[in-house]
């Protein structure tokens, strides 16, 4: 039996959760697991927050958008978006985009080393729907617009540059990014119904004022064996740079972006699918499908930004569904993390772990109000795998 039937049989079998592929090279696919039943056990009632978590977690309210940051002067932005952490000495930075057009932009939280907030302020002015984005090894913070010929924009998540626009990274509808330091380049989802995967190769690595933009090329199947071919025209006009490569591959609606140990994971939001590329042997695959999962027992949905752990867990969050941010082990088991309640008209976006991996940080982008001015931006502590 082929391994797509493989899993599919195994997944129908039971009212199980299963992944679409192996999420790491090497690693044995597991048994299904039985829903609320990941490495984190089943979720609790929900807290004052309104976020249900595993026995020995907790919440807390970080930030709402209209309102000032708690301990500072400093007024949240609207439709919080992706995120990242940053180290700062003993404490750390978490910055989050704001989709929100005109206007958008970034801002960012500092903490101390107990994590209290010290200050909060703009990183990102006079942009517009930056939506999800993605760290750099010399720490910086890409933001990334989702609009039509949309840009990249390089921030210091210190707020003390000025931050620059990154035309050659392209332009189009821009979602997430992922640095890859061993091969020295960015790649970067396109969040479209016909979307592309790209790579950024820069001239030199730490300065994204210049490189070549390049997409991937392979054929229809949800695995096989790929290429990267240059785009001729980053500018994207008058042909969008999705069309201008024979033989690249689409996808339907890139969305988060997440790079670690030789492979780049990513989410498409149009098939509720994970992505996985293998970047020692140029291969791709399904690391999740929900159409491999039994009618209603999917237990991702509307998949959306995605982090990693030091364990080697995913984190993957729901644009939608039920509100809940899943993880993905490395052998293959998928569940529920945490859930919030109440709040069926907003989407979860920019989980990202503290520097220590203490502190998960991550928004509710339209709260209980359903709109971009009801955003709500959490932090979750707690007995987090190592």
């Amino acid at each position: 039996m082929e391994r797509r039937n493989l899993l599919r049989a195994a997944v129908l079998g039971g009212s199980a959760a299963a992944l679409g592929g192996s999420l790491w090279r090497g690693a044995a696919y597991a048994a299904p697991a039985q829903p609320g039943t990941g490495p984190y056990g089943a979720l609790g009632s929900a807290d004052a927050n309104g976020i249900r978590l595993p026995s020995g977690f907790s919440s807390r309210v970080i930030a709402r958008s209209g309102q000032r940051v708690t301990g500072t002067s400093y007024t949240w932005h609207n439709a919080p978006d992706g995120g990242a952490c940053y180290a700062d000495g003993s404490g750390w930075i978490y910055v989050s985009n704001s989709e929100i057009n005109p206007s958008g932009g970034a801002s960012a939280v500092k903490f101390s080393s107990t994590g209290t907030v010290t200050s909060a302020y703009r990183i990102l002015s006079g942009t517009r729907t930056n939506c999800a984005g993605g760290t750099t090894p010399w720490n910086t913070w890409l933001s990334c617009e989702e609009v039509s010929r949309g840009y990249v924009f390089e921030t210091d998540p210190w707020g003390v540059k000025a931050a620059v626009r990154r035309d050659a990274m392209g332009r189009f509808k821009h979602e997430a990014a992922a640095a890859d330091p061993v091969r020295k380049v960015v790649y970067l989802t396109e969040d479209e119904t016909n979307g592309r995967f790209y790579r950024f190769v820069p001239t030199t690595w730490g300065d994204l004022s210049a490189g070549t933009l390049q997409v991937m090329v392979a054929g229809s199947a949800t695995s096989g064996s790929f290429t990267w071919a240059n785009v001729p025209d980053p500018d994207g006009s008058p042909t969008a740079t999705r069309s201008q490569v024979s033989g690249s591959k689409s996808f339907n609606g890139g969305e988060g972006c997440y790079y670690a140990d030789d492979t780049v994971w990513f989410t498409t939001k149009g098939d509720n699918r994970v992505w996985q590329v293998n970047l020692t042997n140029n291969t791709y695959e399904l690391a999740y499908d929900d159409s491999l999962v039994s009618s209603g027992t999917a237990p991702l949905t509307g998949v959306d930004n995605i982090t990693g752990s030091s364990s080697g867990d995913l984190f993957v969050a729901e644009d939608g569904g039920n509100m809940e941010i899943c993880v993905i082990t490395p052998n293959d088991v998928i569940a529920p993390f945490l859930r919030i309640d109440g709040q069926s008209g907003s989407e979860i976006t920019g989980p990202a772990f503290s520097p220590d991996g203490r502190r998960l940080y991550f928004s509710s982008q339209r709260g209980t109000s359903g709109t971009s001015s009801g955003g709500i931006t959490y932090e979750v502590t707690g007995p987090f795998r190592s």
